[in-house]
């Protein structure tokens, strides 16, 4: 098979030259026959004494795995598709000398109940070591709702800090330098709000904009086709997401605008390919509406981020990082020219995966992120957030998150993976797979664009049936005994292993609704009024937003009185649920 890459060339099944990692065509022809020989006599007496464990070996999104990889699988050539660290197409690190110079950031994810805890449990994580903030937020917080809301009743705090106000934001960074640390906020809907809270903050207390850093995840199209957590409908949203990519630019340079999330495509059932395949055409999207904004790509392109799931296969999860970033590289120069080398890096966080834990045995998710883990660093992340070994119960305790940041502790430390850039480049079966699954996500985002781009090919439902299709073939072979999870459908115990929880008491919400009684009775009801006027203008004009919204935050108007006037002007949305 054979499929035109991002770059023009081709890309198949075998080496058509005899450049492909240090073999002539006449050495590719000898090793060809010797494969031919071996398989024919070695390997097929083994098998008759020891047959195979099963009949296929594939990766865990269920690609065929050759029985070993050389030089004749796929068609890699050194400098048009590896290059050196730091240096395009970027397949082997975005940084030349990468954890040589800095390691990975360390950002666990924190966040529940009041502002006050999480705030305590922040720096906790600062004096263990953590080197940048990562902030979940409560699911009412999450769809644009204030704490006393009907529909905020039994979530408050739930899932993540609640945070209705700028009182809270100063609340949540009581004693945290914004201008030292970097804060990265988990939040797609109301991600322009939030974000303006933040920036109300860092004014208030006499930072300049152009010295806090950090990243709101702001993704609205992969809330649309995976986690549902949207505000509006697909094309306001991207709206809202271009009016923040736009101001940031300009008011807050050092501000990551977007972190273009895999993570939650790959929990809902994506493949490996696929994630990288939609992940990449929310990019795509989102550059194309800034630069139908007006907008210089080399001014915005470099502060786009990215966001990628680490799943169990760790062989495919590092192939996947170094696809995307070559995969990006190219689509920012070929596609939209961009001419800075910043613009063309695909900087990355990194997770491993939530829907990987499992309740039985719990303790076996220690192993699991720790795998995946190493996967995320020897694919090239920047940051990394590892998961706890009860968060399929809860919340994580203090005892076990400390145990995840000691993981990636461990492995910056003990494990020898950061003393050397890109170990594993030139892996016949690492670049194999490398290709395999470019090939396979260039096709998938050929799609797309022939269906007129991502907000089109999600209003029709595209990634969404994928997904769901992808999701089912997997429950298929989990069930059926093809697909192993150790604890779940192999090696099962009766044993009933017990593990403390982080328990949210119920007072979390009144004190919130209290907190919140006084913010309202302690402000200037004009400026209120005022303030969500000028956020109404906005959205129904075409200036940009964000300053409205940095000065309702400024006001001390609540994150739901700032939605709810968006929800008016722009409406609401419902999945059309197609299969």
């Amino acid at each position: 098979m054979t499929t035109t890459r991002a770059d023009g060339a081709t890309s198949g099944d075998h080496a058509s030259g005899g450049e492909s990692l240090g073999l002539d065509a006449g050495g590719l022809e000898g090793l060809r026959k010797q494969l031919e020989t071996w398989r024919a006599q070695t390997v097929a007496k083994t098998l008759q004494r020891m047959p195979a464990r099963k009949e296929r070996f594939t990766t865990w999104s269920d690609v065929d795995l050759p029985d070993v990889a050389t030089p004749l699988e796929g068609s890699v050539r050194h400098e048009r598709d590896l290059g050196l660290p730091g240096q395009y197409p970027y397949t082997r690190g975005v940084q030349p000398t990468m954890y040589r110079g800095r390691l990975w950031t360390m950002r666990m994810f924190a966040g529940f109940a009041t502002p006050e805890q999480t705030n305590q449990r922040f720096k906790y994580l600062l004096e263990q070591g953590q080197t940048g903030l990562s902030t979940a937020f409560d699911f009412p917080t999450l769809m644009g709702y204030d704490s006393d809301s009907p529909r905020a009743l039994g979530e408050v705090g739930m899932c993540g800090v609640a945070v209705d106000s700028l009182r809270d934001m100063e609340v949540l960074f009581d004693g945290i330098p914004l201008d030292k640390v970097t804060t990265s906020m988990t939040i797609n809907g109301p991600a322009a709000v939030l974000l303006a809270f933040y920036i109300a903050l860092a004014d208030k207390r006499g930072i300049a904009r152009s010295k806090i850093g950090g990243t709101v995840q702001n993704d609205c199209l992969k809330e649309f086709i995976a986690q549902h957590a949207w505000l509006v409908p697909p094309r306001a949203a991207m709206r809202l997401v271009t009016d923040t990519i736009e101001f940031c630019t300009a008011e807050v340079p050092r501000w990551n605008t977007v972190s273009i999330s895999g993570y939650h495509i790959r929990e809902a059932g994506a493949t490996a390919a696929q994630e990288l395949a939609f992940t990449l055409a929310d990019g795509i999207g989102y550059v194309q509406s800034c630069l139908d904004r007006g907008l210089d790509v080399d001014a915005f392109g470099p502060r786009l981020s990215f966001f990628f799931d680490v799943h169990n296969d760790f062989f495919e999860e590092i192939a996947k990082f170094r696809a995307a970033r070559r995969m990006w590289a190219r689509f920012m120069k070929e596609r939209f020219g961009a001419k800075k080398p910043d613009s063309l890096k695909l900087r990355t966080h990194a997770q491993t995966a939530g829907v990987s834990l499992t309740a039985q045995q719990p303790y076996n998710n220690v192993v699991r992120v720790a795998l995946q883990g190493m996967a995320a660093v020897l694919g090239g992340t920047q940051s990394l957030h590892t998961n706890s070994l009860d968060e399929t119960y809860a919340l994580p305790t203090e005892a076990a998150v400390t145990i995840a940041l000691r993981t990636q502790q461990i492995i910056a430390e003990e494990s020898g993976v950061a003393g050397t850039i890109d170990p594993l480049g030139g892996s016949y079966f690492v670049e194999w797979l490398t290709s395999r699954l470019e090939t396979e996500a260039l096709q998938i985002i050929k799609t797309i664009d022939d269906m007129g781009g991502m907000v089109e090919a999600i209003e029709k439902g595209y990634p969404q049936r994928e997904i769901a299709a992808s999701a089912y073939k997997f429950q298929r072979q989990m069930e059926s005994g093809d697909r192993v999870m150790v604890g779940i459908n192999k090696y099962q115990t009766s044993d009933d292993t017990k593990i403390p929880l982080l328990r949210i008491d119920e007072q979390v919400q009144r004190s919130q609704i209290s907190n919140l009684r006084t913010v309202k009775q302690g402000r200037d009801p004009e400026r209120v009024s005022a303030s969500l006027r000028a956020v109404r203008e906005a959205a129904q004009g075409t200036a940009n937003v964000m300053p409205s919204l940095v000065a309702a935050a400024s006001a001390y108007c609540t994150e739901q009185e700032i939605c709810d006037v968006l929800r008016e002007v722009f409406g609401t949305y419902s999945d059309p649920a197609e299969f």
